[in-house]
């Protein structure tokens, strides 16, 4: 049995609300789950705080013993510490446009 540390999405609407669970990777998204360990709300209060609530030795329990986070999940756990940041997915240089690029060669 795979664990996998991922999100399940709550709230109504435009309104989403997520529950950082740790589940089997065979059970649906906002299915059966093995246990709570977080919280996470994407939608800023008026003071423009997301709040994100995590159980942080629960979380470290369930990576010790080969669970795997969701892309964003690590994503989190990286901002927070408890996993080391996940390499950036896109290259800065194919931001720049093609004819301002510096080309090394050897």
């Amino acid at each position: 049995m795979v664990v996998r540390l991922r999100l399940q999405r709550f709230g109504r609407t435009h309104s989403p609300f997520y529950r950082m669970v740790a589940a089997d990777s065979r059970a649906p998204r906002d299915g059966k789950f093995l246990e709570i360990v977080g919280t996470y709300n994407p939608i800023a209060n008026n003071a423009g705080i997301k709040e994100i609530r995590l159980k942080a030795d629960r979380l470290r329990y369930w990576i010790s013993v080969g669970a795997q986070p969701s892309d964003r999940v690590a994503w989190i756990l990286g901002k927070f510490g408890i996993l080391p940041p996940p390499p950036q997915r896109f290259s800065v240089q194919r931001m720049v446009p093609k004819k301002d690029r510096v080309e090394e060669k050897s």
